[in-house]
């Protein structure tokens, strides 16, 4: 029988010691894509320990096994691409994760395009909402996995994301997390980033512009008024 915890985070609650373990979730899904695009060392593979590591220059980290076919690739061509996941991409990404390189080609197994990213040789995948191309900056083995820090040189962001004003709505896109197991969706905001000091009339602005239906909405208003403006150019 599931058992319930009260909503209220302020009254006691129990736990169970399980040992160290690396039970950090939700993690994010990404299918990191690496080789020479075009080239039959071309390879997809699907890591869920990956995550922003600074800021100023932008990188990311990946932790990768030695053994996976992926690993040497990157250390040697120096460069490789994190592509988000989304719903769409759920099942090339679990394939993706449980074949190697070394077996099978994934591309074609999965149905998957390439697509060029501007300054590195190593390709994206063209469906997925969001691709961070990056240069190696260091590696750590650390006993299990590979730390590799990559440096981001480029972002490709799928066009659909954005509203006509340029705005960028990564909430629309449908994305995938990875909890124990489990791959999720991520289909409900519950708040921005701070929204717990927002005042009440720009949570609400805000808040109302994360419900289902309002993207299309937005679209529909941006087309209207570029429509607008096209026919007063031409009066």
């Amino acid at each position: 029988m599931e058992k319930k915890i009260s909503g209220d985070p302020r009254q006691e609650t129990s736990y169970r010691s399980i040992g160290a373990t690396t039970l950090l979730a939700p993690l994010p899904v990404v299918m990191v894509t690496s080789g020479r695009q075009g080239e039959d060392n071309s390879n997809i593979m699907t890591a869920a320990w990956s995550g922003i590591v600074n800021t100023h220059p932008p990188m990311l980290s990946v932790s990768i096994k030695p053994s996976r076919f992926s690993h040497d690739l990157i250390l040697e061509q120096g460069e490789f691409a994190v592509n988000l996941t989304d719903r769409r991409l759920v099942r090339a990404a679990d394939y993706c994760g449980v074949r190697s390189g070394r077996d099978v080609n994934k591309w074609k197994e999965m149905g998957l395009r390439e697509r060029a990213i501007p300054e590195l040789s190593c390709p994206g995948i063209d469906s997925s909402p969001v691709t961070l191309g990056c240069r190696v900056h260091q590696h750590l083995f650390l006993g299990s996995h590979t730390l590799v820090i990559g440096e981001i040189v480029c972002v490709q962001v799928r066009e659909d994301l954005f509203d006509g004003d340029g705005s960028l709505h990564l909430e629309r896109a449908g994305l995938v997390c990875y909890s124990h197991g489990v791959y999720q969706d991520l289909n409900r905001v519950l708040g921005f980033f701070g929204y717990s000091v927002a005042r009440e009339e720009v949570l609400k602005k805000r808040m109302l512009a994360y419900r289902p239906g309002r993207a299309e909405a937005g679209k529909r208003k941006s087309a209207t008024q570029d429509g607008q403006g096209r026919k007063r150019n031409h009066r």
